[in-house]
């Protein structure tokens, strides 16, 4: 996986409309890509894009491209500017954007943190990542956001979704991950985790039920109150107490939701089996 080269030093925060410069150009004259990956896009297929991966991800939600490049386009011009400020404004996350680190299977070592102690954050995550059946190496090369130093913002999102997951033991379920995008949507106001939360629709009556009365509240309240997650050195904090972090950051757990639904499953066979028949 190519890194996104550094920019020579971490800009000061300055008001957008000197931040945001909207380059004219056509398909005929595209500039030249800004980093590895990067694709040039004009307006008009910024919209286009935008919009036609944001309905195939609601139709699809396993289109993991999709909601990659639903991120992607509906994040500038605003909304990845204003994360990467909070980075800025932040001392660990200024560290972040001067490192740009990456996760992945090559820079964890994963076995070791198979060994931490548990209750760890690094223990803690591998063992979701088991659980679930998940590799940090799955995730999706930026490619449309112009700026560099904002385009390492969005890959260290999208890299650190796992470790968000392993924090609230939220699982890979569509229930869950609709419980964690709407954490995510209050906690960093990126547009797509915003958008996702229409995935509710899609649930089971049941789902729906608990998403509503359950996880949205939760999600509302952590996103809210909590520190920004983006701003979380993770590599720094494998051998931290989960809990301890928690508490640092000002995060709930929710309800465990694997429980739950394996309650509910149990529940409604039970009141099958004893209906009479029809």
């Amino acid at each position: 996986m190519s890194p996104i080269p550094p920019t020579i030093a971490l800009r000061p925060l300055a008001p957008p409309h000197l931040r945001i410069a909207v380059r004219g150009f056509s398909v005929l004259s595209r500039p030249p890509p800004a980093y590895p990956h990067h694709v040039p896009l004009t307006t008009p297929e910024r919209i286009l894009l935008g919009a036609g991966s944001a309905i195939v991800s609601l139709i699809n939600p396993r289109r993991a491209d999709m909601i990659a490049t639903c991120g992607e386009t509906t994040a500038t011009p605003y909304f990845i500017y204003r994360l990467r400020d909070a980075m800025l404004s932040d001392p660990v996350g200024r560290r972040i954007l001067k490192d740009r680190p990456r996760i992945t299977s090559k820079s964890l070592n994963l076995e070791k943190m198979r060994a931490m102690r548990d209750g760890t954050v690094g223990r803690e995550y591998v063992r979701w990542l088991d659980r679930e059946g998940v590799s940090p190496d799955t995730r999706t090369q930026v490619r449309y956001i112009d700026d560099p130093e904002c385009a390492y913002v969005m890959q260290r999102y999208r890299e650190c979704h796992d470790f968000y997951h392993a924090l609230t033991g939220l699982p890979v379920v569509r229930e869950g991950e609709v419980a964690l995008k709407a954490f995510e949507f209050c906690n960093t106001l990126i547009p797509m985790t915003g958008l996702s939360m229409f995935a509710a629709v899609t649930l089971k009556k049941d789902e729906k039920k608990r998403i509503w009365d359950t996880y949205f509240p939760w999600a509302i309240r952590n996103g809210l109150q909590s520190k920004e997650v983006i701003n979380i050195y993770w590599e720094e904090e494998l051998e931290t107490d989960v809990v301890a972090l928690r508490e640092r950051l000002g995060i709930e757990m929710p309800p465990d939701m694997r429980q739950t639904r394996a309650a509910a499953r149990k529940a409604k066979k039970k009141t099958e089996k004893t209906a009479p028949p029809a």
